[in-house]
């Protein structure tokens, strides 16, 4: 289910926001066993917090009884603001990880995108200390500077379509191989880079990395 929460503080203002909840037999206590920001992609290719692959992947995360946090990059839908080449988008992420972490104090946080917001997502998660997980998905990885993840110690989640004409999977796979441990990488069979009539199996493959994951049996 989603919450009626339509927007957070931002820094150039609002930034517009759903909340997605885990079902109450997955919380304990109203809890959830962990609080997910997720980035959409590029803003200036048409992502939003409502493209496919963020909404299956965000209603995968709640069936596993996570909460998850979806918002508009500045510019996008009612978020105030305008593109920033990246910059200010990661200012907007770290907004999100401040409202998300505050709302639920003591609840692992995990960082989670797709495409651009793959890079948004692990690069301010792996420079937060509060973060405990990245999971990118689609990540750009020939496009954008993920060196800061390289280096990251925390737990790394990726999911890569094999047919994305994008980003070529041997480039992610590349990647993939100079992280450190803990990490997984799912490679989607056939899937393009918008995973174009896939976004349910990327829901599912989030399901089934994370459904007993948690970041205190690292």
């Amino acid at each position: 289910m989603a919450e009626i929460v339509r927007e957070i503080p931002g820094p150039t203002g609002p930034l517009e926001v759903l909340v997605d909840l885990p079902a109450s037999a997955k919380a304990s206590a109203g809890q959830p066993r962990a609080a997910v920001v997720f980035a959409h992609p590029l803003p200036i290719e048409g992502g939003t917090m409502h493209t496919k692959v963020v909404f299956q992947a965000a209603k995968a995360l709640t069936r596993i009884g996570c909460a998850v946090l979806r918002f508009n990059f500045r510019g996008v839908g009612r978020s105030a603001g305008t593109w920033d080449e990246g910059r200010g988008e990661k200012d907007d992420y770290r907004a999100a990880l401040d409202y998300f972490a505050g709302r639920y104090p003591g609840v692992e946080l995990w960082s989670a995108g797709f495409s651009f917001g793959s890079y948004i997502a692990m690069t301010c998660g792996a420079e937060d200390d509060r973060v405990c997980t990245l999971i990118g998905i689609a990540p750009p990885v020939e496009k954008y500077d993920y060196e800061v993840v390289k280096r990251s110690a925390k737990p790394k989640f990726l999911i890569h379509g094999e047919a994305d004409e994008l980003i070529p999977l041997k480039a992610v796979r590349a990647f993939y191989s100079q992280l450190s441990e803990p990490k997984e990488f799912v490679e989607i069979d056939r899937a393009n880079h918008l995973f174009e009539g896939q976004a349910g199996e990327v829901g599912d493959a989030l399901e089934d990395l994370l459904e007993d994951f948690t970041c205190r049996t690292q």
